[in-house]
């Protein structure tokens, strides 16, 4: 009996470049930050990371605002894009009422 090669596609196909391209141009345009009332990145590539630890009754309302909005008000977003446009509100609230934030009063009251 015959051994079966797998035919794999080539290199190419498999790694894209990451290079300074007319579309990663037109997608760092879109990303470019902007002032905390001008929103957040929305569906963009992202290059930078962070990690943040929630606890499992965070993560289930964070679920669940998630489902809220796709089944309440048809937006079907990632629980990536919810926290960035929940830091983008808090971090505009900020700006604008300085000591008289959401924020500050939270963090003050810990």
């Amino acid at each position: 009996m015959a051994a079966r090669r797998v035919s794999l596609p080539p290199a190419d196909d498999l790694f894209r470049s990451t290079g300074k391209g007319e579309a990663a141009k037109s997608t760092e345009a879109e990303a470019k930050p902007k002032s905390a009332n001008g929103g957040t990145s929305g569906r963009v590539r992202h290059d930078e990371k962070m990690t943040v630890y929630v606890t499992s009754d965070e993560l289930l309302e964070l679920e669940h605002a998630r489902l809220t909005l796709r089944s309440k008000h048809g937006l079907a977003v990632d629980r990536g894009r919810l926290v960035r446009e929940a830091v983008a509100i808090v971090l505009a609230d900020l700006e604008s009422n300085g000591g008289q934030s959401t924020l500050v009063r939270r963090l003050a009251n810990g």
